[in-house]
Order: C-alpha cells, then structure tokens, then sequence
C-alpha cells in the first residue's frame, strides 16, 4: 500500500495553496484528505507564524507562484519551522532546465532566508483555455505570438509545452506525484 493509500495522521499545520483555475488547489485538497489536514487558500491565512511547518501549493502564473510573496513574507522568524513549497505548472517538473526557471522565479518573489530554508518541490497540473478570464487569454495569446518566433532549437521545455498546447483543455494532474512530498513531510510512515 502507498502512502496515497494509507491515511496517515496529522503531522503538520493547514495546507496553504494559491490556485487561479484549480490544478493547486486539487493537489491540496487531495493531500489535506490523505493526512487529514485542513486546507486554506493563501488569502484565508490569518497568522502563519502560528505555523511550525508550512506547507504552500502554488500555481506558476505570471512568472510567480500565485499568492506565495504575501503569504511567506509575513513570516517573523524561521526558528524551528520548517518550509515546504510545491509548485504546480504546466511544463514538466523533471526537465531540468524548467526546474532552474521556477526557481529562479521563486528567488525573485522571496528573501533569501525563506528561500534557502525551504525544501522545493514541483507537481504538473494544466490548462483549459476555455476556462481562462479574458485578461488571461490575452497575455496567452501574446506570449505564444512570441514563443512561436523562437527558433526551435532555442525553445526549452516550457516553451514546447506552452506552443504544443496552446488554445487546448489539458491536464497532467498526477495524485502519484505526490508520494515524495507525503513522504518526506513523514518519514515514519
């Protein structure tokens, strides 16, 4: 049985996510079941620094994790919590050129304390056009005007993924995916 099968005690606070259309919060929602912990959007967070580990799902969106800055930089002190952030794009998480790119961004958006204490992982999620606000579609339609003008052999995974699917309903939502991230949150189990 894997740990995404068994139920499992509660061995940290509130799951924190950050979802425009949904992919996080599903990835939230369904390890909140799995280890029988609540679950808050970032904006429902009163004090985080009740927290003595904090667990963030964000969406990539826009070049950041969605919610992360303002939830994180609320933190006093580092001082036995422990900081775990996962996020949840559209490219896969395995190309390492990707990973550098999502990390690169989340250094932007943090202090370099938070950063360098936090363990980061990546999940896939998806996209469906049809779901998009207007605002949204718009800088889609013009960020694959200018990924289309890339030479191939310049395109890196995320711009692959962003042309191949550009306009579709798609969906990468793996629930396996997230046995690294209950494992290492419990180790014991």
């Amino acid at each position: 049985m894997t740990l995404l099968n068994k139920k499992i005690t509660t061995f940290f606070d509130d799951i924190i996510y950050g979802s425009k259309y949904g992919t996080a919060r599903q990835y939230a929602e369904h390890l909140g079941r799995q280890t029988n912990t609540e679950v808050k959007a970032f904006d429902d967070i009163n004090d985080i620094n009740t927290y003595n580990t904090i667990v963030y799902i964000g969406a990539l969106y826009a070049g950041g994790v969605m919610g992360m800055k303002e939830t994180l930089s609320k933190i006093d002190t580092l001082e036995d919590k422990k900081l775990v952030i996962a996020t949840v794009g559209l490219a896969d998480p395995n190309d390492p050129q990707n990973i550098e790119t999502i990390r690169d961004n989340i250094k932007r958006q943090l202090p370099a304390t938070l950063y360098e204490h936090a363990d980061i992982y990546h999940l896939r999620g998806g996209i469906d056009y049809s779901q998009l606000s207007l605002k949204h579609k718009t800088m889609m339609w013009m960020l694959y005007k200018k990924t289309i003008k890339i030479p191939e052999s310049e395109r890196n995974a995320e711009v692959r993924a962003m042309i191949e699917t550009y306009g579709k309903k798609v969906n990468f939502v793996d629930m396996k995916n997230l046995e690294c991230l209950t494992k290492y949150l419990n180790p014991n189990q």
